[in-house]
């Protein structure tokens, strides 16, 4: 019979990576009692021995920010029929169970979906019921709620903390997400993007720099785990790096999360001398200075898969540019969304450059523990290649062999050329990890102290990166066993992460 209660286990003799302990290669025990964490007892009876000799033990990865459930997550399976599962090769939109399993066979243990409109949050929790394994929560796309709009307008602070509130305990969400402050008004409307910070949304005084303020603020009076989530605007033009810019300082010394900074960190347009290039220099150097701020990276990887925004706008002018077919639509009037099939090319000088972008995001930012490791899944690529990615950060010669495969255009521009940065596996462990958890606000993951979920994962270690940790030898979910050499051997159902209802 197949427990569904862990037992009570001592992960004996593996090489430890615990960032937020400082313990980074430490051969010891890990105990574990009842689904968590816990020190080392005084009797060991009745504590089964698992030998972890000549493994890294790591905790279960946190994707901070993910696309895996709700109506856009549906429009995608529908939209690429090609892109459905191959042999060898997982579907670009899986199906929620397929979700589940592959990131648990791949270490991961919590997931957040990045973006659910208000009146799709019901939905959405109906399909994450059905994800196996792992926790899961969701970003709420409240900020594009009318009542929201209307009293941060007026600067009614307490009326826009008190429907913030009430929107996330109803629609048992984790965080408020901002997708282009102000943008569904504008899509709905004007049927068009706002290419700055300063356009007052149509009929209104409201800009969309005093939105992301006001909103910021009342996340932190709020005190909620996570801070604002933002996805600003201007996503995926040339020049857009001055609008990314524009949006760290509005937020003035106030926590905010930084949402796919790759797609916003593009060179070009009227006032950049040049062609398409790299923005992200000016931008490292500011969140670098301001320890406020965090982020993930959104990278772009070479190969086919699916874009998905809440930013219809920026859906349409990629629609246009690329010629494929698309899908757009607007839920209930309270939030819409852009998908389109895309394949990201190595020639491709766009692609490259984007792929580039990311990278030199990474590599230049300082303190990996206010960066979390993404893909934008599946926009920027599937969440199953975060070991490549993982091998491109930590193999500075893995990564100047691909550079040399990319156009030759972006090879000669591109600051990356001039990285010879690798990170350590404490490093890649933050990033997957234990930086995650810290900026979701999740005290009980991303770590292996006292108190933590039993959500673990041990990989035989191996130089060649992407193949470390592409195959992890054992994955616990709250202390069970649950995926071995990437066959998932157990299906908890994991917990849905949701603030408490005011």
């Amino acid at each position: 019979m197949t427990p569904t209660v862990a037992d009570a286990l001592v992960l004996a003799g593996g090489t430890i990576h615990d960032p937020a302990h400082g313990r980074d290669g430490v051969v010891d025990d890990i105990w574990i009692e009842n689904g968590r964490i816990v020190a080392r007892p005084a009797d060991a009876a009745g504590f089964r021995r698992v030998d972890c000799a000549g493994l890294v033990v790591m905790p279960g990865g946190v994707d901070l920010h993910s696309h895996v459930a709700g109506p856009k997550v549906g429009a995608g399976r529908r939209i690429a029929p090609h892109l459905a599962r191959r042999a060898g090769t997982p579907a670009a939109v899986p199906t929620i169970h397929a979700t589940g399993a592959a990131y648990a066979a791949l270490g991961y243990t919590t997931v957040f979906d990045a973006a659910i409109a208000t009146s799709a949050a019901a939905l959405a929790h109906r399909e994450l019921a059905e994800l196996p394994i792992l926790d899961k929560g969701i970003y709420l796309l409240a900020a594009d709620d009318a009542a929201v709009v209307d009293a941060v307008d007026r600067g009614d602070g307490r009326e826009t903390e008190r429907l913030i509130a009430a929107a996330l305990g109803a629609g048992r969400a984790w965080a408020l997400k901002v997708a282009s402050p102000g943008g569904a008004t504008f899509w709905r409307h004007a049927r068009g993007d706002h290419h700055d910070l300063d356009t007052p949304l149509p009929g209104r005084r409201l800009t969309p720099r005093v939105m992301l303020m006001r909103l910021a603020a009342a996340v932190e009076t709020l005190g909620l785990p996570h801070p604002l989530h933002v996805h600003t605007a201007n996503l995926g033009l040339p020049g857009n790096w001055r609008t990314l810019l524009e949006t760290m300082s509005a937020l003035d010394g106030r926590r905010a999360h930084l949402a796919h900074v790759q797609f916003h960190s593009y060179a070009g347009g009227d006032l950049d001398e040049g062609s398409f290039g790299s923005g992200v220099a000016p931008l490292v150097e500011y969140f670098n200075a301001h320890e406020s701020l965090t982020l993930d990276v959104g990278q772009v990887l070479f190969g086919a898969t699916v874009a998905m925004t809440g930013d219809s706008a920026a859906a349409e002018h990629l629609a246009h540019a690329t010629g494929v077919p698309w899908v757009s639509h607007d839920l209930h009037l309270s939030g819409g969304c852009g998908v389109l099939p895309i394949a990201y090319r190595e020639k491709s000088l766009i692609h490259a450059w984007q792929w580039a972008i990311g990278l030199e995001w990474f590599l230049a930012v300082r303190d990996p523990w206010r960066v979390a490791l993404s893909t934008d899944h599946p926009n920027g690529a599937h969440f199953t290649a975060y070991p490549h990615l993982m091998a491109l950060l930590g193999d500075a010669g893995f990564r100047r062999a691909a550079f040399e495969r990319i156009h030759p255009a972006v090879r000669a521009r591109s600051p990356l050329r001039d990285f010879d940065r690798e990170y350590s596996l404490q490093e890649l462990c933050i990033v997957t990890r234990a930086a995650p958890a810290r900026i979701a606000g999740l005290p009980h993951k991303g770590h292996l102290g006292p108190g933590a979920d039993a959500d673990i994962t041990l990989y035989r270690p191996h130089r060649d990166l992407a193949r470390m940790f592409a195959l992890p030898a054992k994955v616990f979910k709250a202390g069970l066993l649950v995926a071995e050499d990437g066959q998932v051997r157990r299906e908890p159902t994991g917990a849905t992460l949701a603030v408490p209802r005011p």
